[in-house]
């Protein structure tokens, strides 16, 4: 997004009372981006890859826990569908997740011994 348009976007998010901020772009990218400040301690970056959909990652501490996939159709947004999707997006159900192995879910711990379990096990009986 060129520098103009995003210091629109940002001034209109922040009279919705979306706590929005000018994101300036990494080294050897031109393309600027939004960042919008979460309640919980969250950030979303908004457009500062320079693809042309519309997406956000969701950061915490610098570390990536979440992201708004691209919208489709969203290369094509005015500034007021731009607006609209950011202030309405979904910040708290994560997409995208790590996992240890590719396909496969990890196996859930045991549950725990039961009362009668602990006593045999003390006990000896």
């Amino acid at each position: 997004m060129e520098e103009n348009r995003a210091r629109r976007v940002v001034d209109r998010l922040r009279e919705r009372n979306v706590f929005a901020h000018l994101k300036l772009p990494h080294a050897g990218l031109t393309q600027f981006g939004i960042r919008v400040v979460l309640p919980d301690g969250r950030e979303a970056i908004w457009d500062n890859d320079g693809t042309a959909g519309l997406e956000a990652q969701v950061m915490r501490d610098g570390i990536l826990v979440g992201f708004v996939p691209s919208i489709p159709g969203s290369e094509s947004f005015g500034e007021e569908q731009i607006i609209d999707a950011i202030s309405a997006a979904d910040y708290d159900r994560p997409i995208g997740r790590s996992t240890a192995t590719a396909g496969r879910r990890p196996t859930p711990p045991p549950p725990p011994p039961s009362l009668a379990q602990r006593l045999r096990t003390t006990f000896g009986s």
